[in-house]
């Protein structure tokens, strides 16, 4: 399992007041590792070391 990056609680708050499936953070999760990843391929491929929102 991929370390959390995601905040329950955050996920809560934002969805107000709908209930949250225990497996959706986890789902989110592993979306937003997936996002980081694709995103840290496209920056060293145009020579950076820093990822920015325009390789998202």
């Amino acid at each position: 399992m991929t370390e959390m990056v995601v905040v329950r609680s955050k996920i809560k708050e934002i969805a107000e007041g709908m209930n949250v499936a225990g497996d959706f953070a986890e789902h989110l999760n592993e979306e937003v590792v997936s996002l980081i990843k694709k995103s840290c391929e496209r920056a060293k491929a145009n020579k950076r070391s820093t990822i920015q929102a325009r390789d998202l």
